[in-house]
C-alpha cells in the first residue's frame, strides 16, 4: 500500500501527519519529498548512514574559444547566458542543462560543469526506513 501527503499550502501540518502515520504504522519506507524544507527528520530522528549529492550540469565558457557573437544567449530561452561585450555570464540558477547552447555555439566553446542543487540522505529509525 501507498499512503502519499502532498500538495497544499505551507504550514497546514502536512509533514506533522506523514510521520505521525509512518510512526504508528511501523515497518514503512518514508520519503520527504519536500523541496524547500524537508524537515521530517525531526521528528522522525533516523541516524543517517548515507547522503549523495544531486547535480545537475551547466555550461562553462571557454574564452580562449569563444568569440562572444551571442548565439548561445540568444538561443536560450531561460536567460541563462548572456554575453557583454567580451565576456559570456552564466546564470547557474537559470539554467536547466538542455544543451542547446552548446549545440548551437560555432566554436565549441561551450563545456560543462557540475552544480551541487542538493543531497539525498537515507537512514533508519524506529522501523522507517527514511530517504
Amino acid at each position: 500500500m501507498i499512503i502519499s501527503v502532498a500538495s497544499g499550502k505551507g504550514g497546514t501540518g502536512k509533514t506533522t501527519v506523514a510521520t505521525n502515520l509512518a510512526l504508528s504504522l511501523g515497518e514503512v519506507q518514508f520519503f520527504d519529498c519536500d523541496v524547500e524544507e524537508p524537515n521530517a527528520n525531526i521528528f522522525i530522528k533516523a541516524e543517517i548512514k548515507d547522503s549523495k549529492k544531486v547535480t545537475v550540469t551547466i555550461p562553462e565558457i571557454d574564452k580562449t574559444k569563444c568569440n562572444y557573437c551571442g548565439k548561445c544567449s540568444d538561443f536560450c530561452a531561460y536567460n541563462a547566458l548572456a554575453v557583454v561585450k567580451s565576456n559570456v555570464l552564466v546564470f547557474p540558477e537559470l539554467c536547466h542543462s538542455c544543451g542547446g547552447c552548446e549545440l548551437i555555439c560555432p566554436k565549441n566553446a561551450i563545456n560543462w560543469c557540475e552544480r551541487v542543487i542538493g543531497k539525498v540522505e537515507h537512514g533508519h529509525a524506529n522501523g522507517i526506513d527514511f530517504y
